[in-house]
């Protein structure tokens, strides 16, 4: 296991994380995801921080706030000292039927961190994100309300999830100017089979020296080998809850490829899709979620499996993105000073 840097922070996460959304199954959505009870739960973080695993990740909307209270308990029955793993949730979704028990306004992140801590049963959150955008709550607000839990020590970093880069972007920008703590860190979603987040965000989170954590790195169970390289399958957790949403033809030519480097090297699918990420500049950690010991075993391994350059470009080219304006503009216009930074 290596460990990198959070953002421009001297803190050290694991490149791999244990999400923690299969804990509980409490809904309709979550029962759909995983129903892992305590014990399994448990038997799941030990082996991910038996692994080196020093990251663990969660939010209050997982399970209706189960997931928070499994992972608590779980760290405490297992006897980890709380230095020992970087702990992980989020804020925003809907947490209750009141009006103003959602979104990113100053009234709710503080009411969520109060529930959040409890639900942990700790006295700081390391990273607290702001699970999606709020196009109701000004910036500046969502700001200065994390800002306060950083300096009160509620929170040590702040970071924040599935916004567009401008969003991210003005965000910095307001928070340099008055001073406030900046978002470390962005949790986005980022597969073999949906690069998207290519065109946009990797080269502003490259630019500022953010994090990226990636959720869902198997495309809901896409990547996972149970699906053929036509895309279909019967089994796993798209059966049930097909997201998110991919490109299936693009998406069934990298599963091909795919099969084919796994059975060179003698490892599975998803080891695949997930050391392709971890060789890819961009990622911090990436977040993987399991039902099973056997499944998460089989992530772990991802750690060790090294693709060549010549594997990294099969790859490449099979789940190329299409070109988009402005990106194929900026490639002809910049192509001349680009070679001119690189000529020796």
């Amino acid at each position: 296991m290596r460990y990198r840097t959070l953002g421009n922070t001297g803190l050290f996460v694991s490149e791999l994380c244990l999400g923690t959304m299969t804990f509980g199954g409490q809904g309709e959505l979550w029962s759909k995801i995983g129903q892992l009870g305590q014990k399994e739960s448990e038997a799941l973080v030990k082996q991910a921080l038996d692994a080196g695993i020093n990251f663990i990740d969660t939010a209050d909307v997982y399970s209706e706030g189960e997931s928070e209270k499994l992972t608590g308990r779980a760290l405490r029955n297992l006897g980890i000292p709380r230095d020992d793993v970087v702990v992980a949730t989020k804020v925003f979704g809907a947490t209750g039927q009141g009006i103003n028990q959602l979104g990113n306004s100053r009234y709710h992140i503080m009411e969520g961190v109060k529930a959040s801590l409890k639900r942990l049963d700790m006295d700081h959150i390391d990273l607290y994100q702001i699970h999606g955008f709020d196009p109701a709550t000004p910036i500046e607000e969502t700001l200065r309300a994390l800002n306060t839990l950083v300096e009160h020590g509620h929170v040590r970093y702040i970071g924040v999830s599935n916004w567009a880069a401008w969003q991210i972007m003005k965000a910095r920008g307001i928070a340099d100017k008055q001073g406030l703590a900046q978002f470390q860190s962005l949790q986005a979603y980022y597969t073999l089979a949906g690069r998207d987040l290519e065109r946009e965000i990797a080269p502003m989170l490259q630019s500022e020296g953010m994090g990226l954590m990636v959720w869902s790195p198997l495309a809901g169970g896409l990547l996972s080998g149970k699906y053929d390289s036509d895309a279909t399958g019967s089994d796993g957790r798209r059966a049930s809850f097909d997201f998110p949403p991919v490109n299936t033809d693009r998406a069934g030519k990298c599963i091909g490829v795919m099969q084919q480097i796994a059975e060179s090297k003698g490892v599975s699918v998803a080891q695949i899709a997930l050391a392709w990420l971890l060789h890819q500049d961009v990622v911090t950690s990436v977040i993987i979620g399991a039902k099973r010991e056997t499944q998460l075993a089989d992530n772990l391994a991802s750690v060790d499996v090294k693709l060549s350059q010549e594997e990294l470009a099969r790859l490449d080219t099979v789940s190329a993105l299409p070109t988009e304006y402005p990106g194929w503009m900026l490639e002809r216009q910049g192509g001349y000073r680009g070679k001119q930074l690189t000529a020796e």
